[in-house]
């Protein structure tokens, strides 16, 4: 149950984050941060798909953790972007929110596979 949320939650934030670059590109031309935080922001999603068939619990431990390495640049590049005036208060917290939500259950996905080895 736990995996179809992250999943899901995985997926609308990539869809957020490709949405976000197309407004970035095509209305404030901004090219090199807006294609950094599409990369780690669909990574994200993309990790969690590649987790679901790991081969071993250690394979889907190490997937999930660079899937959470992938969210926690994508923090980095949000903030950026907003303090730099790229992103309104309004769209840093949706993504923001959104994308510590991620951290904090891929945390606790780790956590929890870890401590069933």
């Amino acid at each position: 149950m736990a995996e179809s949320i992250l999943k899901e939650k995985s997926y609308a934030f990539a869809i957020l984050i490709v949405k976000l670059s197309q407004v970035l590109v095509a209305e404030k031309k901004e090219y090199i941060l807006s294609k950094q935080l599409l990369r780690s922001g669909t990574a994200v999603g993309a990790l969690i798909r590649e987790a679901e068939f790991a081969q071993s619990k250690p394979d889907f431990i190490h997937k999930m953790s660079i899937s959470l390495k992938e969210a926690n640049e994508s923090l980095y590049w949000i903030d950026l972007l907003k303090d730099t005036g790229y992103m309104s208060k309004q769209e840093y917290n949706t993504h923001y929110n959104l994308n510590k939500e991620l951290v904090a259950m891929l945390v606790s996905s780790i956590k929890t596979t870890k401590s069933r080895l």
